[in-house]
């Protein structure tokens, strides 16, 4: 999708990949051939800009047909660069109560927003269990790294301190996030659930992880077939 552009927010669905495997792989409960099916999971993308990497998922899960890669950020397309539930099948704007988990995912620069902090404090105050927030700690900004920008440490007290179950891992290590996704959906206690993912922006392509500055960033014609060999050569699996 991004070499049809030559550029976009790839740095984050690289990071990003190996949860969205697991949730669509492992976690989540939902029928690819029926994406209103009332029973399913819900997933919200807060950061609409991490699409690339949810539209991935979503056509790995069978939800959206593979050929409509093309299309991606062209117009009329169901696959915009920044995704909106409007168009897409299998994203999420919100959802009535039901048994159904809803996963929320977000990046650490929706942690310098006061309304974050208060839908929080609302989370747990009104015991919604079913919530699973899944924050991406890539450390990186469009403004810079993340920490200069705001500093949001430390975060697991912070969470903890707001009423909700907490757990950090290591967001490229799928055992981690296997263990991280098992563990909150089957917390014993009514309360919201985070997930605090430690992520490397580019994950996987190292000429990319090692930019210094990867927010947006632009992919030149021969570094495209480089990083796909790249990854290719090193494809986890991931088990249902």
């Amino acid at each position: 999708m991004g070499e049809v552009q030559g550029q976009g927010y790839i740095g984050q669905a690289l990071g990003m990949a190996d949860i969205l495997a697991v949730a669509y792989r492992h976690a989540m409960n939902y029928k690819a051939d029926d994406p209103k099916w009332e029973g399913r999971d819900r997933f919200l993308l807060s950061h609409g800009h991490y699409a690339i990497a949810l539209y991935a998922a979503l056509i790995e899960a069978g939800v959206i047909p593979e050929q409509e890669l093309e299309t991606y950020g062209s117009d009329d397309s169901r696959l915009p660069m920044s995704g909106m539930a409007t168009y897409t099948p299998g994203m999420e704007i919100a959802t009535k109560n039901n048994p159904a988990f809803v996963y929320n995912s977000m990046s650490d620069g929706e942690l310098d927003e006061g309304s974050t902090w208060e839908a929080a404090m609302s989370a747990a105050h009104h015991g919604l269990e079913q919530l699973i927030c899944l924050v991406d700690i890539n450390q990186q900004q469009a403004d810079g790294p993340s920490g200069k920008v705001l500093g949001f440490e430390p975060l697991a007290d912070k969470w903890a301190a707001f009423g909700w179950h907490v757990q950090r891992a290591d967001g490229n290590d799928i055992a981690a996030v296997r263990q991280a996704f098992d563990t909150a959906r089957h917390v014993a206690t009514p309360k919201p659930r985070v997930i605090l993912f430690d992520t490397r922006m580019g994950c996987g392509v190292p000429f990319l992880e090692q930019r210094e500055k990867n927010h947006f960033i632009r992919v030149d014609t021969d570094e495209w077939q480089q990083a796909l060999d790249i990854l290719d050569a090193n494809k986890p699996g991931v088990s249902p």
